[in-house]
C-alpha cells in the first residue's frame, strides 16, 4: 500500500476523472501528471488539496480554473466520496473527505497491525546496508552512536518498505592503524611490566589501550619481553583486534543493533582479492603506473582526479581494498548498496561512484548517507572529553547514562547529514520537554488507560466492534487523518532514506494525542484523567479542558477504538527507530 487509505481512494477519483475527461475530449491529458495530495494550511479549506490543475494547464493551454472545473465535472462517485469539493484560484482543488472514509483507517490499522504503514515499493530488491565499520582500534565514540542510529533506521525503514535488506558492518582489519594499535598496545605492556618502552608518536591513547595491555600481560605474563619487537607488536595487535571487537559487538547489541554479516579487510588482502580486482582493472586499461605508483582512472567516472591505490613503497592505499570491497558487494546480487559514513568522507563519494560504473553498474547503484558530528551537551553546556576513552565520548557511556531509546531517538531527531546538539539531561528528563519521553508517553498513557478500563470491567473494543459513526470531534479526526498518514511518512522516509521524518511525525501523533488527552473525557468518569498531569504533556498552553463532557458507553467505546489505532501506530512508529514502545513509564 504505497499512500493512506483515504488518499489513495482521492487518486484514484482524480486519475478516474482525467481519463474521463480525455475519452469526452475535454482534455489532451497527453502525460498524466504524477498525482500527489497536500494538507490545506487551514482545516475550513478541507481534508485534502490537488494542485493537479496548475500541473496540466500549459499542456492544454487553458486556465488552471478551466481545468479545475472539467475534473471536478468528470469525478465518478463525487457524492460517495466528498462532502465539499471546492476550487479556489489559480487552481486549487480543495476537497473535504465523507467521515465514513476517515473512519475506515482505524478499521485499516485494526487489520494490518503491526504491518499497518509498510508498503511493498521494494518490491522484494535486495539491499546491502554498511554501517558503522570503525576500525577495531578502540571503543565506538558517540559519532558511531549516531551512524548506528542512522544505520539501522534505514535498514528497518526499507524493510517497511518491501526491501530485501542485509545489515553489514566492514571490519578495518589491516594496515598502518592495525600496526599502530599493536605499538600502542605493546608500550603499555612493556610499562606495566616496568620495562623502558617508546610510545608511538602517532598511537592510541586513553586508557582502554592499558586495560587491553593489561590483559595481554595477564594472558602472556613476560614472554612477549623475550621475542623481537615486531613479533611481539604483532601478537599484541592480534589480542587487542579480538578484545576491542568484542566490545564492539557487545555495545552494539546493547544498542539493540545485531549485523547479519560481519566482512573482514584482512580476508579481501589474504585471499588475494585485491591484488585480484587491481590486475582486473590494470586489464581494461583503468589502471595506469605513474612515479612508481598505481592509479585508478576515477577521472574517467567523473571524479574531480584519479587516485593512488598503490604507493611507490608498495603498500595499498584505503581505496584499494574499498574497490575490492565493493566489487564483492556488487557481484554478490545486491539492487543497491547503501553506505553509512560520517560526514568527513564526502569527498571520497565520487572516487566510489567511480568504482561502481568501471564494473559497468550506474553510479544510482551506491547511495551514500552521510552523519554529521555529535556535540554533547549538559544542560547546554558542553561535555569534556572522556577520560576513560582519551580523545572523545564513548557511545557507551552515553548509553548507560540516557539509555539506548533516548539515545536513538535524539540521534534520530534531525537530517542525519546536519550537525546535532544532544543535552544528556534533557535526555534524562521525564517531561514534555524531553522528546523521546513524550512520545513514549503516549503509548505507555494508553496503555495505562486500558488498565484502568480493565479494572473498571470496561471492554476495550477494537475499531470493527465499536460504533465509529459517533466520532463527530474535530479533534478526534485530527488524531484519525494523522493516523492515516503515517504510511506515506514511511515511504517518503524510505524512498530519501531519512529517518528523522518519522521522529516528526511521532512528535506530532503524540502531541495530538496527550491533547486530546486533556481536553475530553474517555471514560464515563474522570477516574482516567488527571488534569493536572496531563496539562503538563500539552504543547497548548490555551488548550481548554472539556473534563465535564457526558460520554455514553457508545461514545466510550468509539474513543477506545480510536486510542487502540493510536497504539498500533505509535508502536510501529517507535519499531522502525528501533525504539521501544513501554507500557508504563
Amino acid at each position: 500500500m504505497s499512500h493512506d487509505i483515504v488518499q489513495e481512494k482521492v487518486i484514484t477519483a482524480l486519475q478516474g476523472a482525467l481519463q474521463e475527461a480525455k475519452r469526452k475530449g475535454q482534455l489532451k491529458v497527453e502525460s498524466v501528471p504524477t498525482l500527489t495530495l497536500d494538507l490545506p494550511k487551514r482545516p475550513e479549506w478541507g481534508d485534502l488539496a490537488s494542485t493537479v490543475a496548475m500541473s496540466l494547464a500549459p499542456s492544454e493551454q487553458r486556465a488552471p480554473y478551466d481545468v479545475a472545473q472539467i475534473i471536478l465535472e468528470n469525478i465518478a462517485q463525487r457524492e460517495m466520496l466528498f462532502d465539499r469539493v471546492e476550487i479556489v484560484r489559480p487552481g486549487f482543488l480543495n476537497l473535504t473527505v465523507k467521515r465514513n472514509l476517515w473512519l475506515e483507517v482505524l478499521a485499516e490499522i485494526e487489520a494490518q497491525g503491526p504491518s499497518y504503514g509498510r508498503t511493498t515499493m521494494g518490491q522484494g530488491r535486495r539491499v546491502l546496508v554498511e554501517y558503522v565499520s570503525a576500525n577495531p582500534t578502540g571503543p565506538l565514540h558517540v559519532g558511531h552512536g549516531r551512524g548506528a542510529a542512522v544505520g539501522q533506521a534505514i535498514a528497518k525503514l526499507l524493510l517497511a518498505a518491501g526491501y530485501d535488506v542485509v545489515q553489514e558492518y566492514y571490519i578495518n582489519d589491516a594496515g598502518r592503524q592495525m600496526k599502530l594499535l599493536g605499538a600502542s598496545v605493546y608500550a603499555r605492556y612493556q610499562e606495566l611490566l616496568g620495562q623502558a618502552a617508546t610510545f608511538p608518536e602517532d598511537g592510541y591513547r586513553g586508557a582502554y589501550i592499558e586495560a587491553v595491555a593489561a590483559q595481554v600481560r595477564e594472558r602472556e605474563g613476560t614472554s612477549l619481553l623475550n621475542l623481537p619487537a615486531e613479533q611481539a607488536e604483532q601478537r599484541c595487535r592480534e589480542l587487542a583486534y579480538k578484545d576491542l571487537l568484542e566490545k564492539i559487538g557487545q555495545d552494539l547489541r546493547s544498542f539493540g543493533i545485531e549485523f547479519d554479516a560481519w566482512f573482514s579487510e584482512a580476508s579481501l588482502l589474504a585471499s588475494g582479492g585485491v591484488e585480484q580486482v587491481l590486475a582486473d582493472l590494470r586489464a581494461r586499461d583503468l589502471l595506469f603506473e605513474q612515479d612508481g605508483a598505481w592509479w585508478f582512472r576515477s577521472s574517467s567516472f567523473g571524479d574531480e582526479k584519479d587516485r593512488v591505490v598503490r604507493k611507490q613503497e608498495g603498500d595499498y592505499t584505503y581505496l584499494a581494498s574499498d574497490i575490492a570491497y565493493h566489487r564483492d558487494k556488487l557481484q554478490r546480487g545486491y539492487d543497491l548498496l547503501i553506505d553509512v559514513w560520517g560526514a568527513d568522507h564526502h569527498g571520497y563519494i565520487p572516487r566510489m561512484e567511480a568504482v561502481v560504473q568501471a564494473y559497468g553498474y550506474p553510479k544510482e547503484r551506491l547511495r551514500v548517507v552521510l552523519v554529521q558530528m555529535v556535540n554533547l551537551l549538559r544542560g547546554g553546556r558542553k561535555v569534556e572529553m572522556s577520560k576513560r576513552a582519551g580523545e572523545f565520548i564513548t557511545m557507551r557511556e552515553v548509553m548507560d547514562e540516557v539509555g539506548a531509546d533516548a539515545a536513538k531517538f535524539f540521534f534520530l531527531m534531525r537530517r542525519s547529514d546536519t550537525h546535532l546538539d544532544f543535552d544528556l539531561e534533557l535526555a534524562k528528563q521525564q517531561s514534555a520537554e524531553n522528546p523521546v519521553y513524550y512520545v513514549q508517553y503516549a503509548h505507555a498513557r494508553i496503555a495505562s488507560l486500558f488498565r484502568v478500563a480493565g479494572e473498571r470491567g470496561l471492554a476495550v473494543p477494537k475499531p470493527t466492534e465499536a460504533d465509529l459513526s459517533l466520532l463527530c470531534d474535530p479533534d478526534e479526526f485530527g488524531l484519525i487523518r494523522k493516523l492515516s498518514a503515517y504510511p506515506s511518512v514511511i515511504q517518503a522516509s524510505a524512498a530519501a532514506l531519512e529517518p528523522h521524518r518519522v521522529t516528526f511525525y511521532l512528535q506530532e501523533l503524540a502531541s495530538l494525542l496527550h491533547t486530546f488527552y486533556f481536553k475530553h473525557r474517555i471514560m464515563p468518569s474522570a477516574v482516567d484523567q488527571d488534569v493536572a498531569e496531563a496539562a503538563a504533556f500539552v504543547k497548548d498552553a490555551h488548550a481548554t479542558t472539556t473534563q465535564r463532557e457526558h460520554v455514553s458507553p457508545g461514545l466510550t467505546g468509539a474513543r477506545l477504538a480510536l486510542m487502540y489505532a493510536v497504539r498500533q501506530v505509535l508502536r510501529n512508529g517507535l519499531g522502525v527507530l528501533g525504539i521501544s514502545a513501554p507500557e508504563r513509564m
